[in-house]
């Protein structure tokens, strides 16, 4: 007979959800958002896209093909997004307590114990994102014993993308091209997509300083939380674009290259957070299915006359890419090495190894 402790969500607003937990049994706080994705738990869990947040999977039962072994290859983890959970918490409406895949060596529940994150089961998640919809992303806490066992807490007030990156400049790979990648929270699958593509890769802190390295393209990761913190990141992007050397941006990447380049970002009502959003290639009838995580966007309009956007939500409208009108610079807000999501876009890479 399974008897998971009582615990609740409580959000900024005062709403109240009542579930059991399945992970770690202490309080934790962040931003409360919804992702659609069927698949791709594990993924998600450990992308630092999502450090500081609580997340919410609107797909009903999650845990059922349990998570793999944490091992790794040069550095790289084999499974997962980075060497450890990331989320500040998980909420599911139904929790599998048993699973079944070759692959996997534990429950979810055993691995969000270990890794010190709580996480709820059997609560109203559709409910729960109706009102993130309806009223945006919110602040939220999850708490077992007293509603004020923890306070809130905004991740968007502070500088994530300097928690999320790597400490020191760490090297992989050994093609004849080398690419400098600015690690604002970088997935592990963006470094495997490079690899693939034989080149050597210097990931480098989000505030070093990589014009005094040599390097035939720069590329900037995907990270968590507010650009605006990133202005030193910004600076440097800068110094790289008086260049011609290919500069390219996935996600967090296409913000600060946007803002490099003199153009502004802004907070998203909710975000994008899925594996199916419609994006098309502007100026054509391409359209793709991308998997995407980011709660902030470019403002097109803001663009200066040497860009344009490269690529549109056709959902919403929001930019999703930008590029240089002569210069190889491009960028893209989605991820084209979504692992456990589409492969449509996985060519953009290509792009850019083809500038080098």
């Amino acid at each position: 007979m399974l008897s998971d402790k009582p615990v609740k969500l409580i959000l900024d607003d005062g709403t109240i959800f009542e579930g059991k937990s399945f992970g770690s049994e202490k309080a934790g706080a962040g931003e409360v958002v919804f992702n659609t994705a069927m698949v791709g738990y594990p993924e998600s869990l450990t992308d630092p896209s999502y450090l500081g947040q609580i997340l919410v999977t609107t797909f009903p039962l999650i845990g059922n093909y349990g998570v793999p072994e944490n091992t790794f290859t040069n550095g790289i983890s084999n499974f997962y997004e980075s060497e450890k959970m990331q989320v500040s918490g998980l909420i599911v409406s139904d929790y599998s307590h048993e699973y079944s895949h070759w692959n996997a060596q534990k429950k979810l529940g055993d691995w969000l114990k270990e890794s010190g994150v709580p996480a709820i089961y059997g609560i109203d998640t559709r409910e729960l994102t109706k009102i993130l919809r309806e009223r945006g992303s919110m602040l939220g806490k999850i708490v077992f014993e007293d509603d004020n066992e923890i306070d809130f807490i905004d991740p968007n007030i502070e500088n994530q993308v300097a928690k999320a990156s790597c400490k020191e400049v760490l090297e992989y790979g050994e093609g004849d091209k080398t690419v400098v990648l600015v690690d604002c929270g970088v997935k592990h699958n963006i470094i495997r997509s490079l690899l693939k593509r034989n080149v050597k890769i210097i990931r480098v802190p989000w505030d070093y300083d990589f014009n005094q390295l040599e390097w035939d393209g720069l590329f900037i990761a995907n990270g968590p939380g507010n650009p605006e913190y990133c202005e030193i990141t910004v600076q440097n992007i800068r110094k790289a674009m008086q260049g011609n050397k290919p500069i390219c941006g996935i996600c967090m990447g296409n913000q600060l290259l946007a803002k490099a380049g003199g153009g502004t970002t802004y907070k998203l009502k909710y975000g994008h957070r899925s594996h199916n959003q419609p994006v098309r290639m502007v100026g054509t009838d391409v359209c793709y299915i991308t998997s995407q995580n980011h709660g902030f966007a470019v403002a097109s309009a803001s663009l200066g006359d040497e860009w344009e956007t490269l690529f549109v939500n056709l959902n919403d409208g929001t930019n999703e890419g930008i590029r240089h009108k002569t210069k190889p610079f491009f960028s893209a807000q989605f991820h084209p090495e979504a692992a456990s999501g589409p492969t449509d876009t996985d060519p953009f890479f290509d792009m850019f190894i083809e500038k080098l």
